[in-house]
């Protein structure tokens, strides 16, 4: 049996390292997204709140839908579940009515403190088997793999 870094007969290296990387990512997204259940969030509700305390100020909603991890298309129902929750609030600008801020809550803020240290476990399980010197290149070949892909898709 051929070893899991060979790519199968007939695909090519860049071929098999896709593959690879989006099977990894999917299963690392699942984990992340049982943990986060747990607490009633979504993957995506997640990456707001923590992008909304990273920021440490309300930021446009659009500004916002930008930062994400994952891209979604309707920021504005992602916005309307966490205000749901009291996680967050919204407020139109005061100088243009077409921009929305958002801000995280109170609420928002004590629950990612919750989540803070599970995240941090499941993190420090998933890549325990990698040392310091090797996740620095993994997150470099990621960032560089990122980094070329073209925003068009066409490109």
């Amino acid at each position: 049996m051929a070893s899991r870094s060979t790519p199968p007969a007939g695909h090519s290296p860049q071929y098999y390292a896709g593959v690879s990387l989006i099977r990894t990512a999917d299963c690392i997204s699942n984990r992340f997204g049982r943990l986060l259940r747990e607490q009633g969030l979504t993957n995506q509700q997640y990456n707001v709140l923590r992008i909304l305390r990273r920021e440490g100020r309300p930021l446009p909603s659009l500004e916002v839908a930008e930062r994400l991890i994952q891209q979604v298309p309707a920021i504005t129902g992602l916005i309307d579940r966490l205000e749901k929750q009291n996680l967050v609030v919204r407020r139109r600008c005061e100088h243009d009515r077409r921009v929305i801020w958002v801000e995280i809550t109170t609420a928002g803020l004590e629950l990612l403190s919750r989540l803070d240290q599970p995240v941090e476990d499941l993190t420090q399980r998933l890549f325990s088997q990698f040392s310091l010197d090797q996740l620095q290149r993994l997150t470099e070949l990621l960032e560089a793999l990122y980094s070329s892909i073209p925003e068009d898709p066409e490109e």
